[in-house]
This record gives C-alpha cells, sequence and structure tokens, in this order.
C-alpha cells in the first residue's frame, strides 16, 4: 500500500510539474485545482459503482450456492429410497418373466385369431384375385392380394418375433400363401401392359390408367413401411421392396423406345426416300404422343412424378439412340443430309420438341444435342467427300452430253434475247443451286463451305471446257465442212461464257454473306476470258480462212486492173457478222473491233509485201484513187457493224499509204512520209523502204535522204493506244530488196 502512494504521489509530482513549467501558467493554480478535483470526484464514483456491482455479484453467487446444496441434499435422499425399492422389487420382475411370455403368445394368437378368416379362405381368396385380374378389374384385384399378402406378413412376422431361426414354421407359412407371389406378378404384368399402351389407353380408358398408378402409389408405402420395419426389427417379408414406381418408369422408357425404333417400315431397297419418310414420321409420333401426355396422361400421376418432363427426357434420349443408330448405317449424301436438316434444324423447330403448345413445360434450350459434334463432322465430312465426287461426275457427264449437241446439224436454240447458247449453265446451275439449298437447311457455315466446293469444282471444269473448245476447232480444221453448225455453236460456247459469270455471281449474291473475292474467284474469271477470247479468235480465223483468196489478190496486177475483192471480202465479213450478231455484250464488240483492225492489217500487209510496183504515175494514182475507195468501203462496213462507232483512224492508215503512192512530185515525197509516220509512229524503217519500192519511182539518193532525216525525227509511240504496223512484219525478199537498195542504216 505504501509503495502505491509513493507511485502515486510521484505520478501526481511529474503531473504538476508538467502543468506549471512556466510562470504565467501559476495564475490558472485554482482553476487546475478545481479540474482535477472533478477528475477524482469521477473516478471515485466509478470506482464506487464497480465496488458495488461485484458486491451484489457475490451476494447472488452465494444465495445460488446455497440452493444448489439444498437441492443436492433432496437428490441424495431420494437416490437412497430408490435403492432400497430397486433391492425390494427384483424378486417381483423374476415373478413376471411368465407374464411376459404370455403377452407375446397372446399377442401371435390375437394374430392369429384376426387373420384367421383370410388362412381357411386363401384358396377362395386366390381364386377370386385371379379373376379379377383375369376380368381386368384391377383395383380390387389389388386390394385382395393385399389382404393376403397382410395376413402372411403378420404371421411371418409374429413367428419372426417368436422364434426368428425356426425356418421350418416360416416355410410351412411360406408354401401356404405361396401362391400369393404368383398373383402379384400376374398383377405386375397386367399393370405393365397397360402403361405399355398407355398413349392409347389414356384416350379411350383413362380411368384404367389412373387405377394402375394408384396401385403403384400403394405399393410404394407399403415397401417403405416394410424397409421401415426391417430397420427396427429385421425382418422383411418375402417379395419386399417390389419398387414397381420404379419398374414403371423402366417400361415407360422400353414403350417410348418401341415406339421410335418402330416408326422404320421401309427400306433404302424398297423406296429411296426411306429415310425422308422415317424422319416425318419419327416427328408426327413424337409430337403427338407428348400433346397427349401434356394434354391427358399428366392427370393421371401425381404432380411430384413429373410426368410431362419424364417423358419429354424419354423421347430425347430415345431419339437422340435412333438417330446415331442411323448414322453408323451407310448413308448416301442425299440421306445424310436429310438427317443433319432434321436433327439441326426440324427436331427443336416449332414442327416438333419446340411446338408452342409444349413450350410452356419444357425448354427446349436445355436439352442435349441429339447427335455429338464429332458424328456430326464426321457426317458432313462424307457428304463434303461425296458430293465432290458426284460433282466431278455430274459435270463432266454434263460437258460430255453439250460437246455431242455441238456436232449438231440443226442450230443450238437462243435465249429471249436472241442470243446462241446451250444448255450446259443451265444444268451445271441446277446442280449447283439444289446442293447449295440443301446445304443451306444445315446451317450458313456449311452453305458457305459447300460454295466454296462449287466454285472450286467450277474452276476445275472451266479448265477442261477451254480444253474442249480448243480440240472442237481442231476438229473442224480437219474439214472445215464439219460439223455443219460449227459457227453458231462456237458463238454459243463464248455466250456461255458470260452466262456462267452471271450465273456464278448471282449465287454468291443468293448464298454468300460475304462481299469479299473468294478464292477461285480469279481463276474462274480468267479462264472465262480467255475461253470466250479464244473463242472470238477462232471465228475471225473461220472467216479469214475464207478471206485468204481475196486477200491474196489485194495490191497485186490483177487487182490493179480491175478486181473485186475487196466487195466480197466486205460481203464475206457482213455475211458473217450477221452471225456474230447473236454473240452477247462485249464480245460482239471486241470483236467487231478486232476484225476490223485484223482486216486493215491484212490490206497494209498486202501493201508491204511488194506485190506490185508501180511503173508510172498513171498507175500510181490509180492504184491510190482505189486504195482510198476501198479504205472508204472498210469505213462504211464497220461503221455498220459497230453501230456508227468511230472508226476511221484503223482505215485511215490505208488512204494516208495511198497518198504516199498518189503523189505526183517526188520532192514532196519526204513531207507526205513525215505526215505518214506523224500519224502512225509504230511504223517502222522496213515499212517505208517497202512503200517507196511499191512506188517504184524513188532515186537511190532520194531514198537515203528520207530515212536519214526520218531517222533524226523519229517520233515516239509509245502512248499509242491501238498500233497498227507493229504487228506488221516485212517480208525477207522486200528485206533483200532493201539491202540492195544500199540504204545505210534503219530507222531506230
Amino acid at each position: 500500500m505504501e509503495e502505491t502512494n509513493r507511485e502515486a504521489e510521484a505520478t501526481a509530482v511529474q503531473r504538476v510539474a508538467g502543468m506549471l513549467q512556466r510562470s504565467d501558467q501559476l495564475d490558472k493554480v485554482e482553476q487546475y485545482r478545481r479540474r482535477e478535483a472533478r477528475k477524482k470526484a469521477s473516478v471515485e464514483a466509478r470506482l464506487k459503482a464497480a465496488i458495488q456491482s461485484q458486491l451484489d455479484g457475490v451476494r447472488t453467487g452465494l444465495s445460488q450456492l446455497h440452493n444448489a446444496l439444498v437441492d443436492v441434499k433432496d437428490i441424495q435422499s431420494s437416490l437412497v429410497d430408490v435403492s432400497k425399492d430397486w433391492r425390494q422389487s427384483i424378486n417381483t420382475i423374476e415373478n413376471l418373466k411368465d407374464v411376459k411370455e404370455a403377452v407375446v403368445q397372446h399377442s401371435q394368437l390375437a394374430s392369429a385369431v384376426e387373420n384367421l378368416k383370410n388362412i381357411f379362405s386363401v384358396p377362395e381368396i386366390v381364386q377370386a384375385t385371379q379373376d379379377l385380374i383375369e376380368q381386368a378389374e384391377l383395383l380390387q384385384a389389388h386390394r385382395k392380394l393385399m389382404d393376403l399378402e397382410c395376413s402372411r406378413d403378420d404371421l411371418m412376422y409374429e413367428q419372426y418375433r417368436m422364434d426368428s431361426k425356426n425356418t421350418h414354421d416360416m416355410n410351412l407359412i411360406r408354401n401356404y400363401f405361396g401362391e400369393v407371389q404368383g398373383l402379384s406378378e400376374e398383377l405386375a404384368k397386367q399393370l405393365w401392359m397397360v402403361l405399355q399402351r398407355s398413349m392409347v389407353t389414356v384416350r379411350r380408358d383413362p380411368t384404367m390408367l389412373v387405377s394402375v398408378v394408384r396401385i403403384i402409389e400403394r405399393e410404394e408405402k407399403i415397401d417403405r413401411r416394410m424397409m421401415d420395419r426391417q430397420k427396427q426389427t429385421g425382418f422383411l417379408p418375402p417379395g419386399r421392396p417390389k419398387r414397381w414406381k420404379e419398374k414403371m418408369f423402366q417400361v415407360m422408357e422400353g414403350t417410348v423406345s418401341s415406339r421410335i425404333e418402330g416408326t422404320q417400315s421401309e427400306t433404302r431397297e424398297s423406296d429411296k426416300m426411306w429415310l425422308v419418310r422415317l424422319l416425318e414420321i419419327t416427328r408426327k409420333y413424337v409430337l403427338d404422343d407428348l400433346l397427349v401426355v401434356k394434354n391427358l396422361m399428366v392427370q393421371c400421376f401425381p404432380p411430384h412424378y413429373k410426368t410431362f418432363e419424364t417423358f419429354f427426357k424419354l423421347y430425347h434420349v430415345a431419339v437422340s439412340l435412333r438417330t446415331q443408330e442411323l448414322t453408323s448405317e451407310d448413308l448416301e449424301a442425299n440421306e445424310i443430309v436429310s438427317l443433319l436438316t432434321w436433327v439441326l434444324n426440324t427436331y427443336k423447330s416449332g414442327e416438333m420438341m419446340g411446338n408452342p403448345e409444349l413450350m410452356s413445360e419444357c425448354d427446349i434450350n436445355m436439352l442435349e444435342p441429339l447427335l455429338p459434334q464429332d458424328v456430326v463432322d464426321k457426317l458432313l465430312s462424307k457428304y463434303v467427300q461425296t458430293f465432290t465426287s458426284n460433282i466431278t461426275g455430274w459435270l463432266r457427264k454434263a460437258l460430255e452430253t453439250d460437246k455431242k449437241d455441238w456436232q449438231k446439224e440443226s442450230e443450238p436454240e437462243a435465249d429471249q434475247d436472241g442470243y446462241y447458247q446451250t444448255t450446259l449453265p443451265a444444268i451445271v446451275f441446277q446442280m449447283f443451286e439444289q446442293n447449295l439449298q440443301v446445304a443451306a437447311q444445315i446451317d450458313d457455315t456449311f452453305k458457305e463451305k459447300v460454295l466454296q466446293l462449287c466454285l472450286k469444282q467450277m474452276s476445275s471444269f472451266l479448265i477442261r471446257y477451254k480444253e474442249e473448245a480448243i480440240a472442237y476447232k481442231e476438229d473442224h480444221l480437219k474439214d472445215r465442212q464439219l460439223p455443219q453448225c460449227y459457227v453458231q455453236y462456237m458463238i454459243a460456247i463464248i455466250n456461255n461464257c458470260h452466262t456462267f459469270k452471271e450465273s456464278i455471281n448471282s449465287l454468291k449474291r443468293k448464298y454468300s454473306s460475304s462481299t469479299e473475292p473468294m478464292a477461285n474467284d480469279a481463276p474462274i474469271n480468267r479462264t472465262l476470258g480467255e475461253v470466250a477470247k479464244e473463242g472470238c479468235q477462232f471465228l475471225l480465223d473461220e472467216v479469214f480462212l475464207d478471206l485468204d483468196h481475196h486477200l491474196a489478190e489485194l495490191m497485186t496486177r490483177k487487182w490493179l486492173t480491175g478486181s473485186h475483192a475487196v466487195d466480197t471480202i466486205c460481203v464475206t465479213v457482213e455475211d458473217y457478222f450477221n452471225d456474230f450478231a447473236k454473240i452477247k455484250k462485249p464480245f460482239n464488240q471486241e470483236m467487231t473491233s478486232e476484225a476490223h483492225r485484223r482486216v486493215v492489217v491484212e490490206y497494209i500487209k498486202a501493201v508491204m509485201q511488194k506485190r506490185i510496183s508501180f511503173k508510172n504515175a498513171d498507175e500510181r494514182k490509180e492504184g491510190a484513187e482505189r486504195m482510198i475507195k476501198e479504205a472508204e468501203q472498210f469505213k462504211f462496213l464497220f461503221r455498220k457493224l459497230t453501230a456508227g462507232e468511230d472508226t476511221d483512224r484503223l482505215c485511215d492508215a490505208i488512204a494516208a499509204i495511198a497518198e504516199v503512192f498518189k503523189l505526183t512530185d517526188p520532192s514532196l515525197l519526204y513531207l507526205e512520209v513525215s505526215t505518214l509516220v506523224s500519224k502512225y509512229p509504230d511504223i517502222r524503217e522496213e515499212h517505208i523502204i517497202a512503200l517507196l519500192a511499191v512506188r517504184g519511182d524513188g532515186s537511190r539518193d532520194m531514198r537515203q535522204t528520207i530515212m536519214e532525216t526520218l531517222n533524226q525525227n523519229k517520233p515516239s509511240y509509245a502512248g499509242i493506244t491501238q498500233p497498227i504496223f507493229k504487228d506488221i512484219t516485212v517480208p525477207s525478199m522486200s528485206m533483200t530488196t532493201m539491202t540492195s537498195m544500199g540504204v545505210p542504216k534503219l530507222l531506230k
């Protein structure tokens, strides 16, 4: 205590020293004293309250301990009394053993008396129960069966309680009631038969189905009661638990499976559409049955059975197993598509499981897929493989058929605009369209894949088409009389290229969601362009084969003295182009332009070949005027063929050359040649020398001067869009002549 006082004093001194460190704080001593007094009073009040509370708790605890001591003494006294009574009653308990045995015996006798009537009438009850089962009075039959089983089970239970090891008496009871188990099995068969026909029964006699469910519910209750008693006593009657509810669901599952498996009535051998019919029958059966379950059968079962949900899952599982069985068969391409379309689209659509009447009872999105994804992928891969093989064969056969048409003596058919065509594009794209329509039924991804496959096959097919067109031309050249309609069918081949391109674009717009170019677009467009271009070239070759003889007359003595070669050329070209009018744009326009260029080039070639050398000014004038006249004939012809388009430049080259020949003053020849070169910069040195040679009056020095001057002022022809002289070569004979003329160098 003294030490505590010392510590308190030391603490107080420190606090006072802390408060009075400055002289001005002495004025506040009274204020500090009052504050500390208040704190002291507050602390003392709290201490008093705490001590008072502890004293109250101690007082209460002492009171409770006193009461507990009194109670313990009372209990001890009671235990002494109980011990005395127990010692006195030991002999009494031994004397009551006989009473206990009498009670057990009385219980057994009471059970026997209670079941005495049933025991003596077991054969009659068994027979009556059998009759009721045969009469389909299932509820009454089950009532009697329960009475028999109850009598048997009670007797066996009492025997078990009296002597569980006495198997002789137990077997005696079991044998006496031996027919009861047979009745139970017979009744169960009737129940399962009704359940197997539940879809029919619920329509005709729903009370029968209700009776079956009530019987099963009764048996479930008895099963639970017997199992509970077994846990308490160890006794379980024979045949228990029956588990008829579990068996009922097994029967329903088997019924649904049989219903689905029984839908196939035809095979591929008897009907090519067997799978389509099978899937449609399955769809109809499943939908009809589920509607029956929803509208009728649900009312016959307790709510906790979740009848509709149960049947919905059973049908889904059965259909899934059946479709997986179908995938194991060797399905053809069209059958694969039919199955996948049904599985991926029809199954969950409003025509089947997604029917509006069923949607309120189930969520189709919770269903597992009918087919695993790997099985779907395998089927799609098999379809693509089969489709590729089939379409290759179809395209080959279509091309062979078209080739046979090329040999016909009659002209090909024309479309509504009068353009020649064959049936090949329509056949090919009908095949593509049909397969894409089928692919679209599966899903968009597969549709895009089939479209890519079609375009890939189209690319390969067009290469073969091009080869056959070339072979067709080569066969014709062996005998130009055959086939009779070569020109018309070559026109049809060219027009087919336009139709192919339009059809491809149509397919892409219809079946592709992407606007990006596809991998096969470039090869297809390139091949189509080549086929059309070469076809046009073949036709022009055909024209110029007929013109060769007349072109050979140009710029000859015969031509100068009076020839109708150009008249014949114009008539022949116009006659051919009457047929060529049946070529679609832009091919006909390109072909007309090429024919125009080629006629002019052939005419100028005739000049460059030096078939004639004018002897005097009169011949030069006559030849020049004839050339100008024939240039006008060509202009008129090709204006007519091109519907008035500008065709002057090409034909003006002939007139420009004629002006070189027509000039009478040799001293002005340089100016005329310069004008020609300025108009047609692609003209080369050998061309000018050949022209001077044909003119026939130029001296050696004049030629040399013209060539040297032109050589210094040669214009560039890099920007010429339609060169004429570029493709014209001067024969070697002319080159020899030029050498003899002593020209020192060529134009660059």
